[in-house]
């Protein structure tokens, strides 16, 4: 059981008025069983009411505007939780490619997560998936071998992607930050059928170090028979652990940008996190 405290600032500002604003925000953590939010203040300049909701992809997300002429726009969150996680009994041992076809056949959430993107690198991803592919294989054993070929194959760098960044260009590179590895791993599992969605969230610190630790984060979940949604991190080579807190899941960064919005006005925006 751990407990942390996590402050997350996202600041704009314009350098002339801008007026109409309307955002929409995935900050608030994804409950469930191995989470319970002690406490969580949210503080947005001009104060604006949030009309909260849940999404398509069952995410909590708030939605508001600002009317009024301003210079800049604060978002920030601040979130006391405990984690109560528990090592997942992930069974390793048996081909479940029948159970798992039997479990998805009539959700179509879950079929619609099984469909890859249209890339021009696709030959280059079907050869990863004649690498990593074994009809013996469990589908959690394809699914860890997936997140320790690209954590050796690909080279982990900051700043040389955005996050429009595609899979072609990853797949050119060969390198890339959190999200450009989540992103690869879901074109591999779905070009495999397994049905898989893009997580955001937070790594928060601790003694043994991980790579995203500290800031905003991406990772995995895949679906594996007789077991339900199953968290994994490319950037890592690791199942996700107890330091792992979700915010939102989605078919990718898109569903679970942690803010997005419009504005009225000519000004261009900087932006910062914290």
């Amino acid at each position: 059981m751990s407990v942390f405290r996590i402050i997350h600032i996202t600041k704009y500002e314009y350098d002339r008025p801008v007026h109409e604003s309307v955002n929409e925000i995935r900050i608030f953590p994804y409950l469930g069983e191995d989470l319970e939010v002690l406490q969580h203040e949210l503080i947005i300049s001009h104060h604006p009411d949030v009309h909260v909701f849940k999404d398509y992809w069952g995410n909590k997300a708030g939605l508001f505007s600002i009317v009024e002429p301003h210079l800049r726009l604060s978002i920030e969150s601040r979130l006391l939780i405990r984690l109560n996680y528990e090592v997942p009994g992930i069974g390793f041992w048996e081909p479940t490619w029948q159970q798992l076809n039997a479990e998805i056949q009539n959700k179509l959430q879950h079929l619609e997560l099984t469909r890859p993107e249209l890339i021009e690198k696709q030959d280059q991803i079907q050869e990863i998936c004649n690498q990593i592919f074994d009809p013996q294989k469990s589908v959690a054993s394809i699914v860890q071998d997936c997140n320790k070929y690209i954590y050796e194959n690909f080279t982990y760098s900051k700043g040389i992607t955005t996050i429009e960044t595609t899979v072609d260009e990853i797949m050119e590179i060969r390198s890339g930050v959190c999200q450009d590895f989540a992103h690869l791993m879901l074109q591999i599992l779905r070009t495999m059928d397994i049905p898989c969605r893009y997580v955001s969230g937070y790594i928060c610190p601790h003694k043994n170090g991980m790579r995203g630790e500290g800031a905003t984060h991406a990772w995995v979940e895949a679906w594996l028979p007789g077991y339900g949604w199953a968290g994994i991190d490319p950037t890592n080579n690791v199942w996700v652990e107890d330091k792992h807190v979700k915010l939102a899941v989605g078919r990718n960064f898109t569903d679970c940008s942690v803010v997005k919005g419009s504005y009225k006005g000519s000004s261009p925006q900087d932006l910062y996190g914290i």
